[in-house]
């Protein structure tokens, strides 16, 4: 088995109390972070594999007024992704990969430029902040500039996903933060 496959199983066997521990612990180191606070335009996932459950966040930024934004796979360019809008309202379908998504919309894209924060998923990480994801590069791709346009990516993770060391490729984009429990 390789890191990618054992770390998804240990997320995955995490018991209930263990993950809703870990997550009001993120949920809280969230609500009072700063850069979130003064933040407008966020993107951040849906749960997807035993991630860490991001539902009670995106409702927390709804009643702040943020305007959150979900990845979809670009539909041409299909390396890439797009954010879409997203309120209590969007409807939603399974991609490719049975990953909830908002149904396209030009309407509703946001520059990924725009964004203030990304919210990222990953499914292990280290301790100089390099993350791996699920293989697709989509994330490294997406934050390849992040410091032009002033953009915090912040992953958002499981302390059982954290590792010694990643063997981080030139191309891999290193995470200033990573929020974990």
């Amino acid at each position: 088995m390789n890191i990618r496959q054992i770390i998804r199983q240990k997320r995955r066997q995490l018991s209930h109390h263990e993950r809703q521990v870990a997550q009001q612990d993120i949920y809280r180191k969230i609500t009072h972070h700063a850069d979130v606070n003064s933040a407008q335009n966020i993107a951040i996932f849906l749960p997807f594999d035993g991630e860490i459950d991001t539902i009670p966040i995106i409702e927390y930024l709804w009643q702040q007024n943020k305007s959150v934004y979900l990845p979809v796979i670009h539909p041409f360019d299909t390396k890439h992704l797009l954010f879409l809008h997203y309120t209590p309202n969007t409807p939603l379908s399974k991609n490719q990969f049975g990953i909830s998504q908002p149904a396209l919309n030009v309407l509703t894209v946001i520059p990924y430029q725009k964004l203030d924060i990304i919210f990222t998923p990953l499914v292990a990480f280290d301790e100089r902040g390099y993350r791996m994801g699920m293989g697709g590069g989509y994330y490294d791709r997406l934050l390849e500039n992040y410091r032009i346009y002033n953009i915090k990516p912040i992953g958002l993770a499981f302390a059982c996903q954290k590792v010694e060391r990643i063997n981080n490729q030139p191309w891999d984009v290193r995470l200033p933060e990573i929020i974990y429990a």
